[in-house]
């Protein structure tokens, strides 16, 4: 198969195209190369730099959505070169309509669902299951994440999270916010947006010359177009490096990454009303991250500052469980899906806010440690060491190691193990240890399954301290099936991870799925009815919770809104009174209820648009709306 391409003037630039850069196909893969460029652009979004003049666009995009596989319906241009030290793209999104442009919010790693957007990925180990994602919309936001396990995380979200607060559950992590620049600019013949991303931001094996995995979408809104410039099927998402062309690169840097950020604090306080004398207080520290090769980070942190971290969404609990809230230390970002095993916010094997943050949320002082992660000899490795301090009559000082090793394997499989050990460096000899093995086996295209098995080790508990977890998916454009059991024994106690729900349970999970469309109705995009199922029994059987999700007419229309009306059946079983509240406590019994749920959403790129999100029914033995 082979795609004939006619070199388009840079917005009405002339100039002849050389063969250096462009695009072939070979079956369903898309080639492209980057050629190395003397003098760079100006990152200003005009896109009018001679740079741009010889350089063959990226074409051929192919629609996602709205009708699947057909090309898209207004000229797109993508232009990739390099110059060594960074990689340049320039995306014309040329438009026949540039008032409907939808140019979306100007917030950083906003959801670019509702606005156009164009949007890149790099998988640089070609592994095709890890990568790095950025984008940006017409206001010029700064979108980015990094990609593990092409975004199958298969966590188990709690109610009422969105994206930031879920964190890497998904295996995307938009928590991660690398160091780019882009600027975008707008005309009568369209928008365009103009890319620097240093070498320097991301991670890649060794060699000057190399391939890496890419693709490209672009979003046009006011059609409801997702479309790709290596085609993805509409069951699957830009997270299937899998399905992503390639991109062949020269002159890449092999000079070894060497950043020190120090950092220094000091306050005084004084209580006037009671005429006490100032005190004083200085903080010092630093964080230093160094190549140890192309593909091999050490990073070493002392004293660590988190004082310009994002904080946490404010959320009210009315569950008699713990709530997740991601990581966002920049520190413990950084390859943050080297670490990553277990089951997202279910039974997460290596959680890295138990380092650094007390059970109450309060922080704790890190005296310093540090990490390598990054490739060696085909495998992603991951070890981390931290010391925090001791924190009087809360905690003793703790040594925190981990330790990881992943394989990818072909078909989107993969193997891996991990170690996490806690040790409390006092007389107490307080210490837990978590081992694992885990591992993810694809079969064709459609069918992915997933699994780990664990123990740990802790003093004084040693009844049944495993657990283990069984994924099976089936995802097809008109199918959307999985099924999980988890165990977890009464003294399996990952001290340094996550764990939903302590004391042993059996977790059964179903879900069932139908994607239904009709072309001959135009204002439909699709009919997804769909059933889910979530049952937790104690180790003595007890039905402990429960929830039947039925939602038999959720539409999605050609326009971006939506409607779903539901039923919701619970259950929860108290052994134990629930003080839900500081003035409400629900008394030893089971209880099951019935609720109606309402997702409704008009058209999100109309100058004005509602989305609308209720519950309304009995909550225990009270109401709920």
């Amino acid at each position: 198969m082979l795609f004939t391409l006619a070199a388009a003037p840079a917005r009405g630039q002339n100039g002849a195209a050389s063969q250096a850069s462009g695009v072939r196909a070979a079956g369903i893969a898309r080639v492209a190369s980057a050629p190395v460029i003397k003098q760079r652009p100006v990152v200003d979004g005009r896109l009018d730099d001679p740079v741009w003049r010889d350089v063959v666009p990226l074409t051929g995009f192919k629609q996602r959505e709205l009708h699947e596989g057909q090309p898209v319906s207004e000229r797109t241009e993508v232009r990739i070169v390099t110059d060594g030290e960074a990689i340049y793209v320039g995306a014309w999104m040329y438009d026949r309509e540039p008032h409907a442009i939808v140019p979306g919010e100007k917030v950083r790693d906003v959801s670019l669902d509702n606005s156009d957007y164009i949007a890149l990925v790099f998988d640089t180990y070609l592994d095709r299951q890890n990568g790095f994602m950025f984008a940006t919309t017409p206001a010029g936001v700064e979108y980015d994440g990094q990609i593990a396990k092409e975004g199958e995380g298969g966590g188990v979200q709690q109610t009422g999270q969105n994206r930031a607060v879920a964190g890497s559950m998904g295996g995307f992590n938009i928590n991660w916010d690398g160091n780019w620049t882009v600027r975008t600019s707008a005309d009568s013949l369209g928008w365009y947006a103009e890319f620097r991303i240093p070498y320097s931001t991301l991670r890649y094996g060794t060699g000057a010359r190399q391939t890496w995995g890419l693709n490209i979408s672009r979003g046009i809104r006011r059609k409801g177009e997702d479309a790709y410039w290596s085609f993805i099927p509409r069951q699957f998402s830009m997270y299937r490096l899998s399905r992503a062309g390639t991109l062949e690169l020269t002159k890449i840097p092999t000079q070894r990454l060497a950043v020190l950020t120090p950092y220094a604090l000091s306050s005084t306080q004084r209580n006037f009303s009671v005429g006490t004398s100032a005190t004083n207080r200085t903080q010092a520290g630093f964080d230093a991250k160094y190549g140890l090769t192309q593909s091999l980070t050490f990073d070493l942190t002392y004293n660590t500052d988190f004082a310009q971290v994002e904080v946490d969404e404010q959320r009210t609990n009315l569950t008699r469980f713990p709530l997740f809230f991601p990581e966002k230390r920049p520190f413990f970002l950084e390859n943050a899906g080297s670490f990553s095993a277990g089951t997202p916010q279910a039974v997460d094997l290596f959680f890295s806010r138990r380092i650094g943050i007390d059970t109450l949320g309060r922080p704790v002082p890190i005296r310093g440690g540090g990490r390598v992660s990054g490739r060696v000899a085909g495998l992603t490795v991951g070890a981390l060491e931290i010391v925090t301090d001791e924190v009087t009559a809360v905690q003793p000082m703790n040594a925190y190691a981990v330790a990881r090793v992943t394989r990818e394997l072909s078909n989107r499989s993969r193997l891996g193990i991990i170690a996490v050990n806690r040790t409390a460096i006092d007389s107490s000899a307080s210490r837990n240890t978590t081992y694992a093995v885990d591992g993810r086996a694809g079969v064709g295209e459609a069918i992915t399954f997933d699994g780990w098995g664990a123990r740990s080790v802790t003093p004084r508990r040693n009844g049944d301290d495993f657990g283990y977890s069984v994924r099976g998916a089936y995802q097809t454009a008109d199918w959307n099936h999985s099924a999980r059991v988890i165990q977890v024994g009464q003294d399996f106690n990952p001290e340094v991870g996550f764990l939903n729900r302590a004391g042993g349970y059996r977790y059964y999970e179903v879900m069932l799925m139908r994607l239904v469309r009709n072309p001959r109705l135009t204002w439909l995009k699709d009919w997804n009815p769909h059933s889910s199922l979530r049952n937790y029994y104690l180790p003595d059987g007890y039905f402990s919770s429960g929830w039947w999700h039925v939602d038999m007419t959720e539409v999605t229309f050609a326009d971006g809104g939506r409607l779903g009306p539901e039923l919701n059946f619970y259950h929860e079983g108290l052994r134990q009174p629930f003080a839900i509240s500081s003035s409400v406590t629900l008394p030893i019994g089971a209880y099951s209820w019935n609720s109606l749920g309402l997702d409704w959403q008009t058209n999100p790129s109309a100058r004005f648009s509602v989305v609308v999100r209720g519950d309304f029914g009995p909550f225990y033995n009270g109401t709920r709306n």
